[in-house]
């Protein structure tokens, strides 16, 4: 049969290619996914193969118009939708493009509630659908090694436990709406400074108990379609093109059966990226102007020549292609079938993330009961800071929204207020680059906490976009914090205030913990907001007045100084020669802390209510394949309805290699009424009492007793128990 007979015999439906021409019996079963890629494959010339593995411009890459595979198209957005940027970084500020702005990756886990995972997932995945998006460029996941990290804000814990059960929902909510969600940035990428060059050594065990296991759960039990590989090296080859994290551990290993793509600009050689792993190479030189010929990338028209000269089999070539149209025929971009229309910034989505927020925000401390404060007993209420005015969804670097509408703290506290409620705004410090005390702007502040009988301080780090060039940014892309330490002379202005008005109410804006050494022995009631998204002021609001009891809890360890984190007491930061050693191994945020018997500023877990929590009766039972079930009552003992976060330790009571104090291993969420009390049920399978053994290079669970604790924090267990394995 001819070529030309046998394409006549093709029939498009929609953008499927069906073959046809076969047989006409009435038995004839329908193609397979993966028999219509073969279809397309046999179909398709080499360079149409090598045109849909890179870039074709600055967010989509290449198309096939006659066989009917369009660009696929991408977009940034961990906590909402980028704006557009066109074909060639030319941003766009048209109003039809606002987004819904969601609370960022640290504060989504601050929730610890895997259902808002999935409403959250569910949100970018219609906003991404209505944009006309096919990826969306998040989860970000790594673990905040570090509290100095620029982008901790955007991922999630330094738990790999957390982190697994936050981002399956997160995926699921996302690929349900037919977008394919890219969990990044694969794999640690735990510092933004010398994030192109540094290569991070590490152990095994450490990889696969620490840093590996997020990933791990999203592609086995989160299902993700696409990974992006990350900046940095590992073990000294680049991670976007990494024979063994790539091909062995994420493909073999893991089944990973979706495309890999590469951050922006990450691959370095065309050789290692067709054989270790990439499947996507995107990116611009910015500093270049626009690509003019995205056929000059390390995949491009070099791939051409190195398959006609008979270097690199095609087959290399069309395992990637196939990559792309197996994610592409799932989320419907071709194939026909009803991707739906998705939606974009609707009621149903700004209530969404404003129940997140609630959920999100922490109370760090609340001596005396301070908080909620009553409102009705509210004449004159002084709120401070920059941050309380300050909106932060166009910040830090690729994760930048904007939004259709931001709700300051100053916004949402005000609303909270009756009509003839006095309200005195002092900013009380300058956002600029190197800025220091503002002795004026502190002595207004000063006075408007005296006069106030209700005083509010918002303070923190920030991240906006214009800031990270300016040299401003303090949770942003591409930077790392210098320190601790608050900017722009925010310690002096928290102390003189806290000296006028001891019952002044802190609120810290940022992506993780801050230096409160100065300060937070005086202060009364502290809040940690992270960055908590466009309705982010209405839920401090109400946090602050009582209308939301809240429920957060920290995903990391706050540090009383930087030296007490584990990556500088032991480890390394950020390296030295390009090169940085997780001395620490295993020992990451709470397991070092707790291990090594330092003090916290604020444990890793913790969280408090505006109502208290017993916990009583704990018991263990013996399941199927060395599992334990947990069972716990946990009743409310205050006069206020609240939520609490169960969380369950293992403590490997004998062990043959060293092992943390404690590990979280299970957790639930708990709503309870006043008086209401709760049985909470989890299942502890295996994984919770194995520990990774180097030189079997396998799981291993050592017979013995083990400790279960469950707590409301790492530091604050209520109940423990021993089992025999």
């Amino acid at each position: 049969m001819s070529r030309k007979f046998f394409i006549h015999f093709i029939i498009s439906f929609g953008s499927a290619v069906l073959i046809l021409g076969c047989s006409q019996t009435p038995e004839k079963k329908s193609l397979t996914t993966e028999q219509k890629i073969d279809s397309l494959l046999s179909l398709m010339t080499l360079e149409e193969k090598v045109s849909m593995i890179h870039a074709s411009s600055s967010f989509t890459s290449g198309a096939v118009p006659r066989l009917g595979i369009p660009e696929w198209t991408m977009s940034d957005g961990p906590h909402g939708v980028r704006k557009e940027h066109g074909r060639g970084w030319v941003g766009s500020e048209s109003p039809e493009y606002f987004a819904t702005y969601l609370p960022v990756g640290v504060s989504l886990a601050s929730t610890w509630n895997p259902e808002l995972g999935y409403a959250f997932g569910k949100v970018l995945g219609e906003e991404a659908k209505y944009r006309g998006k096919d990826v969306i460029l998040g989860p970000g996941i790594n673990i905040l090694r570090t509290p100095l990290n620029g982008r901790n804000f955007e991922y999630l814990s330094e738990d790999p436990y957390l982190v697994s059960k936050m981002v399956v929902g997160y995926i699921q909510g996302v690929q349900d709406q037919n977008v394919a969600a890219c969990v990044k940035h694969y794999l640690a990428n735990n510092q933004e400074t010398d994030r192109n060059t540094v290569s991070v050594e590490m152990s095994e065990r450490t990889l696969r108990e620490i840093y590996l296991p997020g990933f791990a759960a999203a592609v086995k039990e989160g299902g993700v379609y696409t990974l992006m590989g990350a900046y940095n090296k590992f073990r000294g080859q680049y991670c976007t093109h990494h024979e063994y994290l790539i091909n062995k551990v994420l493909k073999e290993e893991l089944g990973f059966d979706g495309a890999v793509i590469s951050d922006w600009g990450a691959v370095h050689s065309t050789m290692e990226a067709l054989k270790f792993g990439t499947d996507v190479e995107m990116g611009t030189d910015l500093s270049q102007g626009p690509v003019k010929d995205y056929g000059k990338f390390f995949m491009g028209d070099t791939v051409i020549s190195l398959v006609k000269s008979g270097v690199v089999n095609e087959s290399l070539i069309d395992d990637k292609v196939r990559r792309i149209l197996r994610i592409m025929y799932r989320t419907k971009v071709i194939g026909g079938g009803d991707r739906g229309a998705g939606s974009f910034n609707t009621l149903e989505h700004q209530s969404a993330a404003l129940k997140i927020a609630e959920e999100a925000i922490v109370l760090l401390k609340n001596e005396g009961n301070l908080l909620p404060l009553n409102k009705s007993a509210v004449k004159n209420v002084a709120i401070i800071g920059a941050n309380a005015s300050r909106k932060q969804g166009g910040g830090g670097g690729s994760s930048q929204v904007n939004a259709k509408y931001e709700i300051t703290p100053l916004q949402g506290i005000e609303k909270m207020l009756f009509e003839n409620v006095q309200v005195t705004y002092s900013e009380g410090y300058e956002v600029a680059k190197d800025s220091k005390p503002n002795a004026d702007k502190i002595k207004e502040a000063v006075e408007a906490a005296r006069k106030a009988d209700a005083s509010i301080l918002v303070c923190g780090w920030i991240h906006g976009y214009t800031d990270l060039w300016e040299g401003n940014a303090y949770d942003a892309e591409s930077v790392d914090k210098p320190n601790m330490f608050l900017p722009f002379g925010q310690d002096e202005l928290i102390s003189a205030v806290l000296k006028a008005n001891p019952n002044t109410v802190i609120v810290i804006m940022g992506g993780g913990p801050v230096d409160m050494t100065k300060w937070i022995d005086k202060a009364k009631a502290v809040l940690f907001a992270g960055y908590p998204g466009m309705e982010g002021g209405n839920a401090i609001g109400k946090i602050i007045f009582g209308e939301v009891n809240p429920s957060g809890k920290l995903t990391m360890t706050f540090p009383k100084k930087l030296e007490d984190s584990p990556a500088h007491a032991i480890g390394e930061y950020p390296g030295k020669d390009n090169v940085v050693h997780y001395n620490e191994g295993i020992m990451v945020g709470y397991r070092y802390f707790d291990t090594k018997k330092v003090e916290p500023q604020f444990a890793f877990g913790h969280g408090l209510s505006y109502t208290t929590f017993l916990y009583e009766n704990l018991q263990l039972t013996k399941g199927d394949n060395q599992s334990v079930v947990v069972t716990v009552t946990v009743r409310n003992t205050g006069n206020r309805a609240g939520g609490e976060v169960v969380q369950l330790y293992v403590k490997d009571m004998e062990s043959s290699v060293e092992r943390p104090a404690q590990e979280l291993k299970g957790f639930q969420k708990v709503f309870l009424q006043p008086g209401e009390s709760k049985d909470i049920i989890v299942t502890l399978g295996v994984d919770a009492f194995r520990f990774f053994d180097e030189k079997k290079m396998e799981w291993v669970l050592e017979p013995g007793k083990f400790q279960i604790m469950a707590g409301s924090s790492s530091r604050d267990i209520r109940q423990t128990k021993d089992i025999e394995l």
